[in-house]
């Protein structure tokens, strides 16, 4: 499905936000724009379309520089989109990527696991102790809501047992671009 030229604008803001601020903060590894695009806003926009319909709200769990949550945010506009990050640095990032794009979307400054309230969907990517990170988005995933899960096949068994038994998954998707790069989705049941 293409994009429409307000999107890729947006998209493409936010790449250079991205390459602006990486020299001062350090938001990603990846310092090169075109792998920027390839690995990491491409991944996120094709996470972005296999999301299921009728998510409300979806919370970036450890956001990072804004992945996969910001071009979420800006793909699927009706999508509430909450980031959470607890280093400072990050989060002032965050704040001045949704200012500036001029997103649906708040920075929560602080841990994840602060937050008082469940949504539609949790999304995590690339986080530290990510199974252990797992087992707390878990928690903030709403009956009937969806925990989306973006990682490797090799580690996709470890990360389902740490959510816990209560999420029915469906099988893999194969992320755009990647050999083994994964989107795990797991549907939390009504209680």
């Amino acid at each position: 499905m293409p994009l429409d030229e307000a999107v890729i604008d947006r998209l493409s803001g936010y790449v250079s936000l991205i390459v602006r601020w990486n020299s001062r903060v350090n938001l990603t590894a990846v310092r090169d724009e075109n792998v920027i695009i390839m690995r990491h806003i491409i991944e996120s926009i094709d996470v972005s379309k296999k999301l299921p319909p009728g998510i409300g709200t979806l919370l970036d769990f450890g956001s990072g520089a804004g992945l996969p949550g910001i071009p979420i945010a800006i793909c699927r506009p009706e999508i509430e989109v909450t980031l959470a990050e607890s280093q400072n640095k990050k989060a002032a990032f965050l704040m001045e990527a949704v200012r500036v794009l001029g997103l649906n979307a708040r920075v929560h400054g602080g841990r994840a696991e602060d937050l008082h309230s469940q949504f539609d969907c949790v999304t995590l990517r690339a986080v530290d102790k990510m199974a252990k990170a797992v087992s707390v988005a878990g928690e903030l995933v709403a009956p009937n809501g969806w925990l989306a899960l973006m990682t490797t096949s090799n580690d996709s068994g470890r990360l389902k047992l740490a959510a816990g038994a209560s999420f029915a998954w469906r099988d893999p998707f194969l992320l755009t671009g990647a050999a083994s790069r994964v989107l795990l989705l797991g549907q939390h049941p009504v209680s």
